[in-house]
């Protein structure tokens, strides 16, 4: 059988989500289909070698190891291991500048930019959302009042507007092809999920985002939030280690995630 490595922190704490729990029933089930190992992101780069493909999973986030990936990934770059999800992608794998691309190319994302001189680009408001264009899990996300907000917009960081948005859902993809997707219904607990039955131009907005990134393979999580017009604005594309939240879907919906994962490895792994 194929030799997985499969990369996740089982003793990261998220807030709101228990990591540890996600990967156990993961490996549990991918272990039926492939050869399996676990190992922290730090011994990645120093085991991979002896595996079919790296899994990168719940891993934290990278700011947190930052020496470490950085190390892996060149290592896998220049060893042509494969790495699910690849690392081509062009979203939260590469860090934030992505919404600054998309905003200033008309996709229907959150108005973002990072400097004081492009301020006026952002519709007005009384608060904005900073956070560090290399940010993860909310680490340093900050709520400032529009009369401190110059001060704020370095370059180094992403200014949006403070959005009064109905609920934010997320939009689960394996391949391209979409699973599920789940919502928080109050904005004020993001991690009290549950499921969502996206309409057809929900799925269209999603599915621009998976096109756009260009990923033949792997799991992305498109979030985004309703805005008070109605319409759907991308919040974030995450293409490196989603949380899929399986714990919040009955037996049928995990279990075709699962198959669904394991059919997409098998792909990855055939391809020449």
């Amino acid at each position: 059988m194929p030799r997985i490595l499969y990369v996740t922190d089982l003793a990261y704490e998220a807030r709101g989500r228990r990591y540890c729990d996600e990967d156990i029933f993961l490996t549990a089930r991918l272990r039926e289909d492939f050869d399996l190992a676990l190992c922290n992101p730090r011994d990645a780069a120093a085991l991979m070698d002896a595996f079919d493909a790296v899994v990168i999973r719940n891993s934290g986030p990278v700011l947190t190891h930052q020496e470490a990936y950085d190390a892996f990934r060149e290592r896998a770059l220049a060893t042509g291991t494969r790495v699910y999800n690849p690392l081509s992608g062009k979203a939260d794998m590469a860090g934030k500048q992505y919404l600054l691309d998309l905003h200033a190319a008309r996709f229907p994302v959150i108005p973002t930019v990072d400097r004081a001189d492009d301020l006026h680009r952002l519709p007005d408001t009384d608060r904005y959302v900073v956070k560090p264009k290399l940010g993860a899990d909310s680490m340093g996300l900050e709520i400032v009042p529009a009369a401190e907000v110059r001060a704020h917009a370095t370059g180094d960081v992403l200014v949006q507007p403070c959005v009064d948005f109905t609920y934010e859902v997320s939009f689960y993809f394996v391949d391209h092809d979409f699973q599920y997707a789940l919502y928080a219904p109050h904005p004020d607990r993001r991690w009290q999920l549950e499921p969502y039955e996206p309409t057809a131009d929900d799925l269209d907005f999603a599915r621009r985002f998976i096109d756009w990134n260009s990923l033949d393979h792997g799991i992305q999580r498109v979030d985004a939030c309703r805005a008070p017009g109605g319409e759907l604005l991308l919040v974030e594309l995450e293409d490196l280690n989603p949380y899929l939240s399986l714990d919040v879907l009955d037996d049928a919906a995990r279990d075709a995630f699962v198959t669904a994962m394991k059919t997409s490895l098998r792909r990855f792994l055939s391809r020449v």
